[in-house]
Protein backbone atom coordinates (compact mmCIF):
# COMPACT_ATOMS: atom_id res chain seq x y z
CA UNK A 1 0.00 0.00 0.00
CA UNK A 2 2.60 2.31 0.98
CA UNK A 3 4.41 1.72 -2.23
CA UNK A 4 0.93 2.58 -4.42
CA UNK A 5 0.88 5.97 -2.46
CA UNK A 6 3.66 6.77 -3.47
CA UNK A 7 3.31 5.83 -7.08
CA UNK A 8 0.13 7.86 -7.16
CA UNK A 9 1.66 11.21 -5.52
CA UNK A 10 4.40 11.24 -8.00
CA UNK A 11 3.86 13.67 -10.80
CA UNK A 12 2.31 12.97 -14.25
CA UNK A 13 4.64 13.26 -16.80
CA UNK A 14 1.91 16.08 -18.59
CA UNK A 15 2.11 18.08 -15.57
CA UNK A 16 5.83 18.09 -15.68
CA UNK A 17 5.76 19.08 -19.04
CA UNK A 18 2.99 21.49 -18.38
CA UNK A 19 5.48 23.03 -15.53
CA UNK A 20 8.75 23.54 -17.50
CA UNK A 21 7.12 24.53 -20.86
CA UNK A 22 5.52 27.63 -17.88
CA UNK A 23 9.01 27.71 -16.87
CA UNK A 24 10.28 28.67 -20.33
CA UNK A 25 7.89 30.99 -21.77
CA UNK A 26 8.28 32.73 -18.37
CA UNK A 27 11.95 33.43 -19.22
CA UNK A 28 10.98 34.09 -22.72
CA UNK A 29 8.46 36.74 -21.44
CA UNK A 30 10.93 38.12 -19.13
CA UNK A 31 13.61 38.70 -21.79
CA UNK A 32 10.52 40.39 -24.01
CA UNK A 33 10.54 42.66 -21.41
CA UNK A 34 14.24 43.20 -20.46
CA UNK A 35 14.36 44.06 -24.31
CA UNK A 36 11.39 46.13 -24.43
CA UNK A 37 13.27 48.45 -21.13
CA UNK A 38 16.47 48.70 -23.49
CA UNK A 39 14.74 49.90 -26.64
CA UNK A 40 12.76 52.27 -24.22
CA UNK A 41 16.11 53.85 -23.58
CA UNK A 42 17.02 54.47 -26.60
CA UNK A 43 13.23 55.08 -28.17
CA UNK A 44 14.37 58.71 -29.46
CA UNK A 45 17.21 57.27 -31.49
CA UNK A 46 14.69 54.36 -32.75
CA UNK A 47 12.39 57.18 -34.03
CA UNK A 48 14.53 58.70 -35.90
CA UNK A 49 15.94 55.97 -37.84
CA UNK A 50 12.68 54.52 -38.17
CA UNK A 51 11.08 58.20 -39.76
CA UNK A 52 14.15 58.32 -41.67
CA UNK A 53 12.11 57.35 -45.32
CA UNK A 54 9.04 60.50 -44.70
CA UNK A 55 12.48 62.83 -45.38
CA UNK A 56 10.93 66.28 -44.24
CA UNK A 57 7.14 64.72 -44.27
CA UNK A 58 6.29 65.88 -40.09
CA UNK A 59 4.62 63.22 -37.96
CA UNK A 60 1.65 64.55 -35.77
CA UNK A 61 -0.08 63.41 -32.63
CA UNK A 62 -3.44 64.00 -31.46
CA UNK A 63 -3.84 62.96 -27.83
CA UNK A 64 -2.35 63.95 -24.71
CA UNK A 65 -0.65 60.26 -24.13
CA UNK A 66 -0.15 59.76 -27.89
CA UNK A 67 3.69 59.77 -27.77
CA UNK A 68 4.07 57.86 -24.78
CA UNK A 69 2.04 55.23 -26.30
CA UNK A 70 4.22 55.32 -29.79
CA UNK A 71 7.20 55.22 -27.06
CA UNK A 72 5.29 51.66 -25.62
CA UNK A 73 4.38 50.15 -29.07
CA UNK A 74 7.79 50.18 -30.23
CA UNK A 75 9.33 49.05 -26.89
CA UNK A 76 6.98 46.04 -27.01
CA UNK A 77 8.31 45.26 -30.55
CA UNK A 78 11.89 45.81 -30.08
CA UNK A 79 11.78 43.85 -26.91
CA UNK A 80 10.16 41.15 -29.49
CA UNK A 81 12.79 41.27 -31.71
CA UNK A 82 15.77 41.94 -29.05
CA UNK A 83 14.09 38.34 -27.45
CA UNK A 84 13.72 36.63 -30.46
CA UNK A 85 17.32 34.52 -29.17
CA UNK A 86 15.91 34.02 -26.13
CA UNK A 87 12.58 32.49 -27.50
CA UNK A 88 14.46 30.03 -29.96
CA UNK A 89 16.96 28.92 -27.31
CA UNK A 90 14.07 28.51 -24.56
CA UNK A 91 11.91 26.22 -27.75
CA UNK A 92 15.72 24.17 -27.78
CA UNK A 93 15.85 23.46 -24.74
CA UNK A 94 11.87 22.51 -24.08
CA UNK A 95 12.19 20.04 -26.93
CA UNK A 96 16.10 18.82 -26.77
CA UNK A 97 15.16 16.11 -23.69
CA UNK A 98 12.81 14.63 -25.91
CA UNK A 99 15.20 13.93 -29.37
CA UNK A 100 17.62 11.60 -29.46
CA UNK A 101 21.39 12.13 -29.94
CA UNK A 102 21.72 11.72 -33.84
CA UNK A 103 17.93 14.12 -33.82
CA UNK A 104 19.86 16.71 -31.46
CA UNK A 105 22.98 16.97 -33.80
CA UNK A 106 20.80 17.25 -36.61
CA UNK A 107 18.81 20.33 -35.28
CA UNK A 108 21.59 22.18 -33.57
CA UNK A 109 22.51 24.27 -36.68
CA UNK A 110 18.76 24.99 -37.28
CA UNK A 111 18.53 27.38 -33.81
CA UNK A 112 21.41 29.90 -34.87
CA UNK A 113 19.81 29.67 -38.47
CA UNK A 114 16.77 30.63 -37.26
CA UNK A 115 18.17 33.66 -36.03
CA UNK A 116 20.00 34.80 -39.20
CA UNK A 117 16.71 33.84 -40.83
CA UNK A 118 14.83 36.24 -38.64
CA UNK A 119 17.15 39.18 -39.02
CA UNK A 120 17.25 38.95 -42.93
CA UNK A 121 13.40 39.19 -43.01
CA UNK A 122 14.16 42.22 -40.66
CA UNK A 123 16.61 43.39 -42.89
CA UNK A 124 15.07 43.09 -46.34
CA UNK A 125 11.52 44.97 -44.73
CA UNK A 126 14.13 48.09 -44.04
CA UNK A 127 15.36 47.86 -47.68
CA UNK A 128 11.27 47.67 -48.62
CA UNK A 129 10.17 50.43 -46.66
CA UNK A 130 11.69 53.60 -48.14
CA UNK A 131 10.11 51.97 -51.76
CA UNK A 132 6.52 51.49 -49.88
CA UNK A 133 5.84 54.88 -48.29
CA UNK A 134 7.44 56.48 -51.60
CA UNK A 135 4.88 54.49 -53.16
CA UNK A 136 1.72 55.47 -50.98
CA UNK A 137 3.11 59.15 -50.63
CA UNK A 138 2.90 59.56 -54.07
CA UNK A 139 -0.92 59.78 -54.50
CA UNK A 140 -0.74 62.97 -52.55
CA UNK A 141 -1.50 66.05 -54.49
CA UNK A 142 -3.06 69.77 -53.76
CA UNK A 143 -6.25 68.65 -52.64
CA UNK A 144 -4.77 65.87 -50.52
CA UNK A 145 -2.36 66.90 -48.50
CA UNK A 146 -0.80 64.42 -45.87
CA UNK A 147 -1.07 64.64 -42.17
CA UNK A 148 0.42 61.27 -40.95
CA UNK A 149 -0.80 59.96 -37.68
CA UNK A 150 2.84 59.32 -35.83
CA UNK A 151 1.00 56.24 -33.78
CA UNK A 152 -0.24 55.08 -37.30
CA UNK A 153 3.03 55.47 -39.37
CA UNK A 154 5.23 53.52 -36.26
CA UNK A 155 2.32 51.03 -35.95
CA UNK A 156 2.91 50.25 -40.20
CA UNK A 157 6.46 50.46 -39.93
CA UNK A 158 6.89 47.90 -36.54
CA UNK A 159 4.57 45.50 -38.12
CA UNK A 160 6.02 45.26 -41.69
CA UNK A 161 9.48 44.71 -39.52
CA UNK A 162 7.87 41.76 -37.27
CA UNK A 163 5.93 40.27 -39.94
CA UNK A 164 9.28 40.00 -42.72
CA UNK A 165 11.10 38.72 -39.77
CA UNK A 166 8.21 35.81 -38.52
CA UNK A 167 7.32 34.86 -42.09
CA UNK A 168 10.98 33.87 -43.01
CA UNK A 169 11.43 31.61 -39.95
CA UNK A 170 8.91 28.75 -41.64
CA UNK A 171 11.73 26.61 -43.30
CA UNK A 172 12.89 25.81 -40.03
CA UNK A 173 9.22 24.02 -39.48
CA UNK A 174 9.32 22.26 -43.00
CA UNK A 175 13.40 21.01 -42.10
CA UNK A 176 12.43 19.55 -38.78
CA UNK A 177 9.33 17.91 -39.94
CA UNK A 178 11.24 16.50 -43.10
CA UNK A 179 13.37 15.26 -39.78
CA UNK A 180 10.76 12.80 -38.61
CA UNK A 181 9.77 11.59 -41.89
CA UNK A 182 6.54 13.92 -42.31
CA UNK A 183 7.85 15.51 -45.53
CA UNK A 184 10.30 14.55 -48.14
CA UNK A 185 12.01 16.79 -50.87
CA UNK A 186 9.58 14.90 -53.55
CA UNK A 187 6.49 15.91 -51.60
CA UNK A 188 7.78 19.97 -51.56
CA UNK A 189 8.51 19.09 -55.40
CA UNK A 190 5.09 18.67 -55.85
CA UNK A 191 3.69 21.45 -54.03
CA UNK A 192 5.46 23.83 -55.74
CA UNK A 193 2.18 25.41 -57.50
CA UNK A 194 0.45 25.12 -54.10
CA UNK A 195 3.00 27.12 -52.63
CA UNK A 196 3.47 29.87 -54.97
CA UNK A 197 -0.17 30.80 -54.10
CA UNK A 198 0.24 30.27 -50.63
CA UNK A 199 2.95 32.86 -50.69
CA UNK A 200 1.08 35.55 -52.97
CA UNK A 201 -1.92 34.68 -50.65
CA UNK A 202 0.28 35.42 -46.88
CA UNK A 203 1.93 38.37 -48.58
CA UNK A 204 -1.29 39.83 -49.71
CA UNK A 205 -2.80 39.70 -46.19
CA UNK A 206 0.12 39.66 -43.75
CA UNK A 207 1.51 42.80 -44.62
CA UNK A 208 0.43 45.80 -42.99
CA UNK A 209 0.19 48.50 -45.66
CA UNK A 210 -1.68 49.29 -48.65
CA UNK A 211 1.09 49.39 -50.48
CA UNK A 212 2.06 47.26 -54.02
CA UNK A 213 5.73 46.71 -53.10
CA UNK A 214 5.62 44.96 -49.68
CA UNK A 215 3.21 42.59 -50.72
CA UNK A 216 5.34 41.32 -53.79
CA UNK A 217 8.39 41.86 -52.04
CA UNK A 218 7.48 38.97 -48.85
CA UNK A 219 5.55 36.85 -51.47
CA UNK A 220 9.08 37.04 -53.78
CA UNK A 221 10.99 36.03 -50.61
CA UNK A 222 8.96 33.51 -49.01
CA UNK A 223 8.73 31.48 -52.46
CA UNK A 224 12.69 31.39 -52.54
CA UNK A 225 12.53 30.58 -49.29
CA UNK A 226 10.64 27.46 -50.16
CA UNK A 227 13.17 26.48 -53.03
CA UNK A 228 16.01 26.92 -50.63
CA UNK A 229 13.87 24.59 -48.40
CA UNK A 230 13.59 21.66 -51.02
CA UNK A 231 17.74 22.03 -51.72
CA UNK A 232 18.03 22.15 -47.96
CA UNK A 233 15.66 18.81 -47.41
CA UNK A 234 17.24 17.07 -50.26
CA UNK A 235 20.79 17.63 -49.27
CA UNK A 236 19.56 16.46 -45.78
CA UNK A 237 18.65 12.65 -47.23
CA UNK A 238 15.07 13.36 -47.46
Amino acid sequence: MPRTRELSDAPAPLVQHLSELRRRVGIALAAVVAGGIITFAWCDNLIALLRTPLNDTPLYFVGVGDAFGIRMQLSFIGGVALAMPIWLWQAWAFIRPGLTESERRAARPWIPLALALFLIGIAVAWVVLPFAVSFLLSFATEDLTPLIAADRYFGFVGSLMLVFGLATEYPIVLVLLSRVGIVTSAKLRRWRRNALVLAVVVGAFATPGTDLISPIVLSAVLYLLYELTIWLVRVGGR
